[in-house]
């Protein structure tokens, strides 16, 4: 799992909410009339006091009941237009918010498309998952409610304050009492809650993983009878989470708690102060009638502080965990600016080039040393190599899902570091062993390989060439959902489908891993047989495990120890390089051959 953080000591909510200020712009205007209806509305209410105290001083006090009848109509028609208000506000901020959530989701996965295959390896995919679902859920209830509540709970509080010191300034200073200790507990709640908000947002994410997991991988749990053990890693992390949020809830109770006692308190002070002073003859009635009413109409916006700094700490928090990805920085785009012109050189070559992965321990060695390796412009060129050798890291350098730590990639003379991606990525095509489908039709899943303008015919072109008409025998045909990961297919189908992916642009540059892996041995020939016709336009370097694929290239290459340590044809190697012999002819002991003397690279290929 990703590594937890707190809020850092100096890290300010304000500071951090202000960074949504982009996304909220546009709809600025509606919110703040929104603010503002909101703020009228609460003011409304506080003239109801007022009326009180007219109605107490006045009609009732000299016993006229039509008096009475008319306050009571102002007080009918302030409570609807309070009411009426308060809905217009919540009018105006229901559409333009769910607005801003779609966008930051949008722009969140715009960003998570760019971020580089290393930061994919590090970050848990529920994590992810959560800061696109749960978290904008929390901005936007912040935004729509608790954002306009702290501005307009505040001005009714000095509204409030101002009408209680204006009816009488000893009882308003009274009530004033609790207000210190209230901010300096507000304070302390404030950072604590944050702390707690944060653990419990990750743990949403680190649950999100584990089930998104067990969902992907129910086959592997019914198969091996794993069930169980995965239910009590999820209780576990369930019952993390459960004991989590009962420490927000019991943060939120203690303050909540001393936010409604200590005002109370001072409201029945000044009661039992007011009502002497009104037996005094120091008071009328009705200034106490209007004091307390306004007092008790500021209960709500004085107990409110607890709940709406709780939903800000929350909001900060999820805002936080939201730029922590988009803060993080996307593939370079690449310049065609500068970029190497082509030259005699054709083809893919790789130029000393070393990797280590990003994550790797300090002073491990690198997965990939000084490679040095041409592959000809039209050849076909087969990688083979011990398992953790870096064949799979190699061919994930050519499209650049990583970026090389020294030397360089060509592609027909260009440095692929100076290209732009997307041209790259029009040029070079990929099969991965471990073939990726989408919820999406056969024929989507397939043209995602091809531009825009590809059609039928090149649909039809590459399921034959993957001998992957079995798409036709479907239920609806190549229009048929595949469902998530193509899991309703064979491994074999899905292998099938990817390697049509791969061929149907017709790209310049192939590169497959293991393509042929998961066929059997009368489909697996029928595949290399057209497979050919495609190579014969194309220059590909393919991963190679048996013989039968190797079979395809023009020459091999033989990777082990993270260096190129020949290169021929087939026969020659076989004839005059041991390791490959006794790699082509499934002997264990080669197996070994490629490792470094820690492990450390094949550890790492195992992980990929």
């Amino acid at each position: 799992m990703l590594s937890r953080r707190a809020p850092s000591k100096d890290r300010s909510a304000v500071r951090t909410l202000l960074r949504l200020w982009p996304y909220v712009r546009p709809v600025r205007a509606r919110l703040l009339t929104a603010a503002v209806v909101a703020v009228v509305a609460s003011c409304v209410g506080l003239v109801i006091p007022l009326v009180l105290k007219w109605m107490v001083d006045g009609p009732v006090a000299r016993r006229e009941p039509a008096g009475v009848g008319i306050g009571a109509l102002w007080l009918l028609l302030l409570g609807i237009a309070e009411a009426l208000l308060f809905g217009l506000r919540r009018w105006l901020v229901a559409r333009p918010l769910a607005g801003v959530e779609a966008r930051m989701r949008a722009t969140l996965y715009q960003r998570l498309q760019r971020l580089p295959v290393a930061f994919h390896d590090r970050w848990p995919s529920g994590q992810l998952l959560s800061r696109g679902t749960t978290d904008l859920m929390l901005v936007r209830l912040f935004l729509a409610f608790p954002l306009t509540f702290l501005l307009v709970n505040g001005v009714t509080i000095l509204v409030g304050v101002a009408i209680m010191l204006v009816q009488d300034w000893t009882l308003g200073l009274l009530v004033l009492g609790p207000a210190v200790p209230l901010m300096w507990i507000c304070v302390v709640f404030e950072g604590r809650y944050a702390e707690v908000a944060r653990s419990a947002q990750d743990q949403v994410g680190d649950l999100t993983t584990v089930v998104e997991e067990s969902v992907l991988g129910i086959r592997i749990t019914k198969g091996f009878g794993r069930h169980r053990s995965q239910a009590r890693a999820f209780h576990a992390l369930s019952r993390t989470l459960r004991a989590t949020e009962l420490r927000k809830a019991r943060l939120l109770a203690a303050i909540w708690a001393v936010i409604v006692t200590l005002p109370e308190v001072a409201i029945g002070a000044a009661l039992v102060v007011g009502s002497l002073r009104v037996a005094d003859g120091d008071l009328s009635a009705g200034t106490l009638v209007a004091f307390l009413s306004t007092a008790l109409a500021l209960r709500w916006p004085v107990e409110s502080i607890g709940f709406l700094l709780a939903m800000a700490q929350e909001a900060a928090t999820a805002t936080e965990r939201w730029f922590e990805v988009m803060d993080a920085e996307p593939e370079d785009a690449g310049t065609a600016a500068g970029a190497d012109a082509p030259d005699a050189d054709a083809g893919l070559r790789f130029e000393n080039v070393t990797f280590r992965y990003p994550d790797a321990p300090p002073g491990s060695p690198p997965v990939l040393d000084r490679v040095d390796l041409h592959v000809r412009a039209g050849e076909s060129l087969a990688l083979v190599g011990a398992t953790g050798s870096g064949k799979t890291t190699l061919t994930a350098l050519v499209p650049r899902l990583y970026e090389v730590d020294s030397g360089r990639i060509t592609l027909d003379g260009r440095d692929i570091a100076r290209m732009p991606r997307d041209e790259l990525r029009s040029q070079v095509a990929v099969a991965f062993e471990e073939p990726t489908l989408f919820s999406a039709s056969v024929a989507e899943n397939v043209l995602m390989g091809a531009g825009d303008e590809a059609g039928e015919a090149e649909l039809e072109r590459a399921l034959a060439v993957a001998q992957a008409r079995f798409a036709h025998e479907l239920p609806q045909g190549t229009g048929t959902e595949v469902g998530e990961q193509g899991l309703s297919l064979s491994g074999g189908q899905r292998q099938r489908l990817a390697l049509a992916r791969a061929v149907v642009g017709r790209p310049g540059f192939l590169v497959l891993d293991d393509p042929l892996s998961a066929l059997d041995v009368h489909t697996e020939a029928a595949v290399e047989a057209a497979l050919r016709r495609v190579l014969a336009d194309t220059t590909a370097l393919i991963v190679a495990h048996r013989s039968s694929t190797v079979l395809l290239a023009d020459r091999v290459a033989l990777l082990s120890g993270g260096r190129i340590t020949a290169v021929g044809t087939h026969q020659e190697l076989l004839r005059t390089h041991a390791e490959y012999a006794r790699l082509m002819s499934g002997d264990p002991a080669g197996e070994g051959s490629g490792t470094e003397p820690d492990g450390t690279a094949v550890e790492k290929e195992d992980q990929r």
